[in-house]
């Protein structure tokens, strides 16, 4: 077997030790994922190991719809090691985003009206909405998760709490960002990988530069419980970078939602009936009908036109939602720029597109300033990177409401939710 990359693992030892050492609180929190699977492996072999006298909390939100092999993992382990484990198991109909139907944004798990259509019960311990004075139905999950780690600072009567999370640089660059950025949340004691999210109330990141590899031969060696749908990955041929626990009705996760009908069938017949769109985001989600692999444009029609199109077939509500989100688009192009290469400039004015370049940008990249009219279509590398009708047209067939293929700027509604969480978590450092 090879070897587990002894420097990974001793400075995951030395963490710990840290965390262990600087904080009265610890939770974990926990999704029945391979990384946070081994972070939790982790600290109860360091706890048994140094022969600590305290016990740590493991945070698992419950989004009720998920494998069943999932389902059985989270079941071993919560009920396992009961003498150093604290466990709070989430039930709670909090806000969930979902990419498979045009016609909604989001579910709820365990919803009260819907109980009826419940994949199955309620796990006996769980806790529920009734469980938590800040609770109310406009909360998201995300929003969720910060509130909790306050609610369980105050009800531990601690002086310091961290909340343990198990994501890995390598998984994208969105998690390179939360550990190595230093927007939004400041170091605990100049530590990259421990941010301070209130006075008294940090997140740590103990395993974020492990590899994949590091995770699975620390499993093999030690011995430790994983979830064995990783199992059926492998044997339905999912690459390992693909391999993934999450929220089924996510973005990324609508490619592979075929995948339930051969992995669980039975979870794949009760969320059929369960949540809106799934029978045909699991048919279609990773064709071009929902905006994956080549998208064609219908005959007689340009991208700007098919866009209007597919805007007349949406509830009003979603409608005016993506109207919103390309007007802030259109008028960013136009009136700030993007930033762009020298060569992606090059061939924007080889092509004979018009643009005015600027010198000077506020963001921190040696790219320049360019203000452009959207295009219908362009066919250079750096598509992804330039605003065209035919990505937005993308983002409806994938039903991607908060449009972040094109890497939109929140809208007002979302901006003033996001400044209201900021302001009660972030002014108190």
């Amino acid at each position: 077997m090879e070897s587990l990359r002894s420097s990974v693992y001793d400075v995951a030892q030395e963490r710990l030790e840290r965390l262990f050492t600087d904080f009265d609180n610890i939770f974990i929190s926990f999704s029945g994922g391979k990384d946070s699977g081994v972070l939790l492996n982790l600290c109860i072999d360091y706890i048994r190991r140094n022969k600590l006298d305290r016990k740590v909390g493991v945070f698992h939100l419950d989004y009720e719809v998920q494998y069943q092999e999932t389902i059985r993992y989270v079941d071993r382990v919560l009920a396992s090691n009961t003498d150093i484990l604290e466990v709070y198991r989430i039930c709670v109909p909090f806000k969930v985003t979902t990419c498979a139907s045009m016609f909604q944004d989001y579910w709820r798990p365990w919803e009260d009206s819907k109980q009826s259509l419940w994949v199955r019960e309620k796990p006996a311990g769980s806790y529920s909405k009734e469980d938590f004075d800040f609770y109310t139905e406009n909360l998201w999950d995300y929003e969720f998760q910060i509130r909790f780690a306050e609610w369980l600072h105050k009800r531990k009567k601690a002086i310091r709490t961290c909340c343990l999370i198990g994501i890995r640089s390598q998984e994208s660059l969105n998690r390179w960002r939360t550990v190595h950025s230093d927007k939004n949340y400041r170091k605990y004691k100049g530590l990259k990988w421990i941010r301070e999210m209130k006075y008294g109330i940090c997140n740590a990141y103990p395993i974020h530069d492990w590899l994949t590899t590091d995770v699975w031969v620390a499993n093999g060696r030690y011995g430790w419980d994983y979830n064995k749908l990783y199992d059926l990955y492998y044997q339905a041929g999912v690459p390992l970078e693909r391999q993934r626990v999450a929220s089924p009705f996510i973005s990324p996760a609508i490619s592979s939602l075929r995948l339930y009908k051969a992995i669980d069938p039975d979870m794949w017949g009760k969320m059929v009936s369960r949540i809106n769109g799934v029978n045909f985001a699991g048919l279609y989600g990773n064709t071009s009908m929902m905006g994956w692999q080549s998208i064609k444009l219908p005959p007689g029609m340009t991208w700007e036109k098919y866009l209007y199109f597919l805007l007349k077939t949406l509830p009003r509500n979603i409608r005016d939602n993506y109207l919103q989100k390309l007007s802030v688009s259109i008028n960013f192009w136009r009136k700030k720029g993007g930033c762009l290469s020298d060569e992606t400039i090059l061939k924007l004015e080889a092509l004979g597109i018009p643009i005015i370049v600027g010198e000077h940008t506020n963001y921190k990249t040696t790219k320049k300033p360019v203000r452009m009219e959207y295009l219908d279509d362009i066919d250079i590398p750096e598509f992804k990177e330039l605003p065209t009708f035919k990505r937005m047209c993308i983002c409806i067939l994938k039903n991607d409401h908060t449009c972040k293929y094109m890497g939109f700027s929140l809208n007002k509604v979302e901006k003033e939710l996001k400044e209201q969480v900021m302001e009660k978590y972030k002014a108190l450092i």
